[in-house]
């Protein structure tokens, strides 16, 4: 997984985006002394890191959990262990609104 380090500006590429005015003055108003361009790079860092397919999620990102069964093999998302087709499993819902697999083992319940 990607740590958010801070890179060099000089070692980064020129990238052009257009955002509405709006919303980049909502992201300068959050962004504070950190600059916004800076908190749009922890966005996207973060995000990629979220939907990469090594991406650990710990129980603190889980806001809620609904049983299931496992249709095909799966791999639970704080473990990495592997849920079997028909095994019972919890989707997880997480902070970033996605569902993801969680083996019945993973969260304290």
């Amino acid at each position: 997984m990607h740590t958010l380090t801070r890179t060099a500006t000089t070692e980064m590429e020129v990238t052009s985006i257009r955002l509405e005015k709006e919303l980049k003055d909502r992201l300068k108003e959050l962004a504070g002394n950190q600059g916004y361009q800076a908190l749009i790079r922890d966005i996207l860092w973060k995000y990629v890191q979220q939907k990469s397919s090594d991406y650990v999620h710990s129980p603190a990102d889980i806001r809620a959990s609904i049983a299931a069964t496992a249709q095909k093999e799966e791999h639970c998302v704080i473990t990495g262990q592997s849920i079997q087709p028909q095994e019972p499993m919890l989707l997880g819902l997480t902070t970033y609104g996605d569902l993801v697999p969680i083996s019945m083992k993973s969260l304290p319940m």
